[in-house]
């Protein structure tokens, strides 16, 4: 259930907020890049490097056991966070992308034969095609893709069924798309895989933090996330995995941490997850994203995902109204906090950097989304990603500055 909240109350506990950039308030809308950190956050990182800045598990010492307990603690609140059956079931990765390719190297090697197929969609992110495009070309299986149906950006699910055959042996889904906003079935797609046998894996980095997530819900094998996506620090991210096929994966990385005994010719490896987390892990990365966790909940992640839904339509449909020409991307209704469009005659990077001469800061490019770009018949977008921390003013000031941007690039 939403309620009402303070938003205003809320965006001052962003310090980066206050500020201009060219002589003009800052209006940060590049939240699917990174989001900005509340103040708890960047303060609880500051408190272990001046407190208690120590390596974790080895240690006997005092710094070392605070060290240590606040690692493990970070990672039985990310358990709860998004329902996993235990904190076993949670390796701590360096983002999304090292998360995927942790499953693809690791799972990836071990499972898949020549003949085997890969399933994604066309709405994926690189950190989730070429992953699978290393190991299959390793292995000898082949890549399909799950169709997407043009502008509206909704996955062609009519489809999905003759896609699933026998030899697909993972089906790799995006939860919210980076680049269209649309945000996919996947629970719906996780059961009809799962009832064919078939391991899957979702890339939440958009959802995590901005919606109620629940893998038990969702079904999936593999859910992948990154901290700094969800007002967390960089450098830290999230693999849920079930703790069956845990045990039977073989380590992604080799070295300190992870082992139980070492010998010259044999080594015995630590019990999941540990066994996936060699040497020295970023310490401060999950003690900010525990905070960072217990930042979203105090708000409600059903509040601040109704929010940024409000917005992104209310954005799309101000762009679809006032500004000649435009082509928006992805569904009109049901959308993610996310709006890309293209003005005709006007580059992505000329639109970004026009918008950052008024203090606006978007996102322009590929987005890492070259083969779905291409499909859509465009080189580049521009991107307005929002948090809860944007409001309506902002909105409206982004399509002042999108019309005064093209009457100067068409003039």
């Amino acid at each position: 259930m939403t309620q009402a909240v303070d938003w205003a109350s809320i965006r001052r506990d962003f310090p980066i907020l206050s500020q201009t950039v060219h002589g003009k308030p800052l209006i940060y809308l590049d939240n699917a890049a990174t989001s900005q950190k509340p103040r708890v956050v960047i303060d609880a990182l500051r408190d272990y490097y001046e407190r208690y800045n120590a390596n974790v598990h080895r240690g006997i010492h005092e710094l070392s056991a605070r060290a240590t307990a606040a690692f493990e603690a970070a990672r039985a609140r990310v358990a709860r966070f998004i329902n996993a059956r235990s904190p076993d079931e949670i390796i701590f990765t360096r983002g999304t992308t090292e998360a995927i390719n942790l499953v693809a190297a690791s799972w990836g090697a071990a499972n898949l034969r020549p003949g085997d197929v890969i399933l994604l969609t066309e709405m994926e992110h690189h950190s989730n095609i070429v992953p699978w495009q290393q190991i299959a070309a390793r292995t000898g299986a082949t890549l399909v893709y799950l169709p997407v149906t043009g502008d509206e950006g909704l996955l062609d699910l009519d489809k999905l069924d003759t896609l699933l055959t026998h030899r697909v042996k993972l089906f790799g889904m995006v939860h919210v798309s980076n680049s269209l906003g649309t945000v996919n079935p996947v629970a719906e797609l996780c059961a009809r895989a799962r009832a064919r046998g078939i391991t899957t894996l979702v890339d939440g980095a958009q959802s995590a933090g901005h919606m109620p997530v629940d893998v038990q819900q969702i079904g999936c094998d593999f859910f992948a996330f990154s901290g700094h996506k969800m007002c967390g620090p960089t450098g830290i991210g999230i693999l849920y995995a079930r703790a069956a096929l845990l045990e039977a994966m073989p380590p992604y990385q080799t070295g300190g941490e992870m082992i139980l005994r070492v010998e010259y010719h044999h080594t015995e490896f630590k019990k999941p997850p540990h066994k996936f987390e060699a040497g020295t892990p970023d310490i401060a990365g999950p003690i900010g994203l525990h905070v960072a966790m217990d930042y979203l909940d105090a708000i409600g992640r059903a509040n601040i995902w109704a929010h940024d839904q409000a917005l992104a339509t209310y954005a799309y449909e101000q762009l679809a109204a006032k500004v000649p020409g435009v082509r928006l991307f992805g569904p009109r209704t049901g959308r993610a906090g996310l709006v890309s469009f293209a003005i005709p005659g006007v580059h992505a990077h000329d639109i970004v950097t026009f918008a950052d001469r008024a203090g606006i800061a978007l996102r322009g490019g590929h987005h890492c989304t070259q083969p779905l770009m291409h499909k859509l018949g465009v080189e580049a977008t521009t991107r307005a990603s929002f948090y809860f921390y944007n409001t309506k003013d902002e909105v409206d000031r982004l399509v002042e500055v999108i019309c005064e941007a093209q009457r100067f690039f068409n003039r």
